[in-house]
């Protein structure tokens, strides 16, 4: 995927309508404010917002259309993605582990990118410890982004391959009647 052109990409269309304009809108504060670097920010980690929130809600959408999580885990203000993504809950959550599930389902590797990207686009930015505050460059953002970007069409290209190919194989062992 050439860089930041994920509206040529087939995930474009899965994307809701606020998801994409999440994208539309980060990519003007990106590209159409800040472009003139006519102000240095001490911290760029406002450019990654839209897009770390356009993850996180494609990651929902995506594991509850796939059967990961059910509908009401999906509109309930409880759920803790981070938590159920995090490989080192995976055994204490059992089932519920969306790690686990993702590599039933496809790779570890998998599994393992979706988690960092969790990590790198929303952990590491959002959160405020006085000790550490983690100022990212304007460069650092648009990184983030890209793998943000970059990690959703892969997890949408890989799982949804993984799931449709299990299930295929799953009905071509059923003993036919």
């Amino acid at each position: 995927m050439d860089k930041l052109s994920i509206e040529s990409e087939p995930i474009w269309e899965y994307f809701s309508q606020t998801q994409k304009d999440l994208i539309s809108e980060g990519k003007y504060l990106q590209h159409d404010i800040i472009k003139d670097h006519a102000y240095q920010f001490k911290d760029y980690s406002f450019l990654v917002f839209p897009f770390a929130k356009t993850y996180e809600g494609f990651l929902k959408q995506f594991f509850k259309d796939i059967g990961f999580i059910s509908h009401l885990d999906y509109i309930s203000d409880h759920l803790r993605l981070g938590k159920l993504l995090s490989p080192h809950l995976m055994a204490r959550l059992g089932e519920r582990s969306l790690y686990r599930q993702i590599i039933e389902c496809s790779r570890e590797s998998v599994a393992l990118r979706i988690w960092q990207t969790w990590k790198l686009g929303r952990n590491e930015i959002f959160h405020y410890f006085p000790h550490n505050l983690r100022a990212i460059s304007f460069t650092d953002a648009e990184d983030i982004i890209e793998e943000l970007l970059l990690t959703m069409e892969a997890t949408f290209d890989e799982l949804r391959t993984m799931k449709v190919n299990k299930k295929l194989l799953g009905y071509a062992a059923q003993p036919q009647a």
